[in-house]
């Protein structure tokens, strides 16, 4: 072999040995080690096939910050590829970061492929993120690409009048859909956005009229006849509203979700009776939705009957709605001066559904807490730990609690029994290894570090380990190793206490622009943020 010429096309012994322990570190579901091991020869050979499977072999991970390096990956090795570029906007929506969703997507259009440009402007719009700079971005690309060089350009236009409208440009936002109409009035999309537009101006009659033309273009399509049924409603016109609905249902036979929306639509404007009528046939139908009870509690509740709303609530089967029905009834007894009657209920739901008893116990902390009864609610825990010691959901509500009080030893205890009884409880070992860096108790934090490390080898990718390991770092000493963790974390999850560590440590390594900016923007994003302004009373000089 000394002597053997040089391999020169196809695979290596290294590389071959690579991609086969890759291979069954995938079939053992040892995703990151597969994940790493595809990107690897990927790079080295240049193989977009390699970089596309180490991609699914990352989403079978659970660690967003692998997948996204496996899809960046595979996007370099073929920046024109559709697929990662759409994986790459929806990773940067999932993290909030809508600046670079926006620039996934556009670079989509640039292609010739459909951006999904006026949905990603109303996903913004309900995320409450700030729409000026997306304005100014998509201004920007319509400016450079004029009508009729992209085939989907009028998506683009309507994303625009939907920013524009949200951002206090209702008439250039107007300007620009009737000048699209003039050469695409046969576009749904365009009366759709019309008509939403006119609903969110509270302009009735003009989103009537938009729906309608909607339909004559697009008969039977039911976004249309749900909006006519909301312009409906909001003229006062219940039975026309009604109308339009039955013809949904009509076109739908037993659809139960559309039932529930329509039923929702019609509880938002008040009008009861016809979300009972909606409501009625599913509770009483052989497989009853457990959102349909729900609806009927709040509508029993509304109406003033409150034992029949209780009835409603109980019936609602495990699942979405389960908590916040039971939440919602022994709120409702609270609110009637029934405070020993909502006790009751509990203990008895939670005697019905010992699956879900941890979270009913910490529901009625949470009603008794709100209620000013806290010693009630520790009694409360105490006696439930008696029965169940081991029951980690509790151990850990009641480490929290005590840890509020200031009570150090006592959180430790808590969740060191946690730990003890189950030494891969995550989440444990980052409270706890999180709280002895937060507090900087100097000759603990080596065993706080050890904690984390920990915790993450179990979760390598949840920001809150990565965040706390960041924190610990610095605390030792260390803000360089610190800032890699701590970006890491805020890529993934840009919250306002993962923020204003980030902020800090860049302050510390004189990168204070930086640390500015990323203040602005948890100040921007965050409506409450207590940590940021803890460290702009710390450090005033970061304020942007």
């Amino acid at each position: 072999m000394a002597s053997a010429p040089p391999i020169e096309h196809g695979l290596d012994a290294e590389g071959l040995a690579t991609l086969l322990t890759a291979e069954f570190a995938g079939q053992r579901g040892d995703y990151r080690r597969a994940t790493l091991g595809y990107l690897a020869m990927a790079e080295r050979y240049k193989a977009t096939p390699l970089a596309e499977r180490g991609t699914l072999a990352a989403r079978f991970s659970n660690d967003i910050l692998l997948l996204e390096q496996a899809v960046g990956t595979w996007h370099e090795l073929d920046p024109s590829a559709e697929a990662p570029l759409r994986l790459l906007a929806s990773l940067a929506l999932q993290r909030g970061d809508w600046a670079q969703a926006l620039e996934r997507r556009l670079a989509l259009a640039e292609q010739g492929q459909h951006a999904e440009l006026a949905l990603f402007a109303e996903l913004a719009l309900e995320s409450g993120t700030d729409l000026l700079p997306l304005r100014e971005r998509l201004g920007e690309y319509l400016d450079r690409n004029e009508a009729g060089t992209h085939p989907h350009y009028h998506d683009a236009v309507l994303a625009m009048a939907t920013l524009e409208a949200a951002t206090g440009q209702r008439q250039q936002a107007e300007r620009r859909l009737t000048r699209l109409e003039r050469n695409h009035s046969e576009l749904p999309a365009l009366w759709l956005t019309r008509a939403q537009l006119a609903l969110e101006a509270d302009n009735a009659h003009q989103a009537r009229e938009a729906a309608r033309r909607g339909l004559a273009i697009s008969p039977g399509d039911p976004r249309f006849l749900l909006l006519l049924a909301q312009a409906e409603l909001m003229l006062g016109n219940v039975a026309a509203a009604e109308r339009h609905t039955s013809t949904l249902m009509d076109e739908h036979v037993g659809n139960q979700e559309l039932h529930i929306s329509l039923a929702r639509l019609y509880l938002e404007g008040g009008h009861l009776d016809a979300a009972r009528r909606l409501l009625l046939p599913l509770v009483s139908s052989d497989d009853p939705p457990p959102a349909a009870f729900y609806l009927m509690g709040t509508i029993a509740e509304e109406e003033g009957e409150l034992d029949n709303a209780l009835l409603y609530y109980r019936q609602v089967a495990p699942g979405s709605d389960f908590l916040r029905a039971r939440s919602r009834a022994a709120q409702m007894l609270i609110e009637d001066d029934r405070l020993l009657d909502a006790r009751a209920f509990l203990r008895i739901e939670r005697l019905r559904h010992e699956s879900h008893f941890s979270e009913l116990v910490a529901l009625e902390v949470e009603l008794l807490d709100e209620a000013g009864r806290q010693g009630d609610a520790d009694a409360l825990l105490d006696r439930e730990l008696s029965r169940t010691p081991n029951d980690e959901a509790l151990l850990y509500l009641r480490a929290m609690r005590t840890w509020e009080r200031g009570d150090l030893e006592g959180m430790e205890r808590d969740l060191g029994r946690i730990i003890e009884a189950n030494p891969e409880n995550a989440s444990a070992l980052n409270a706890l290894g999180y709280t002895l860096a937060d507090i900087n108790d100097t000759e603990r934090l080596e065993e706080a570090r050890e904690l984390l490390e920990r915790a993450y080898a179990l979760e390598p990718g949840s920001p809150a380990i990565m965040d706390s390991l960041g924190w610990v770092y610095y605390r030792l000493g260390d803000p360089e190793q610190a800032l890699g963790w701590l970006e890491r974390a805020y890529a993934s999850m840009p919250d306002q206490e993962i923020a204003a560590h980030l902020a800090e440590v860049l302050w510390v390594l004189d990168r204070r622009d930086e640390a500015r900016r990323v203040v602005e923007q948890a100040l921007r994003r965050h409506d409450e943020h207590p940590r940021i302004d803890d460290l702009l009373e710390r450090i005033p000089e970061l304020a942007p």
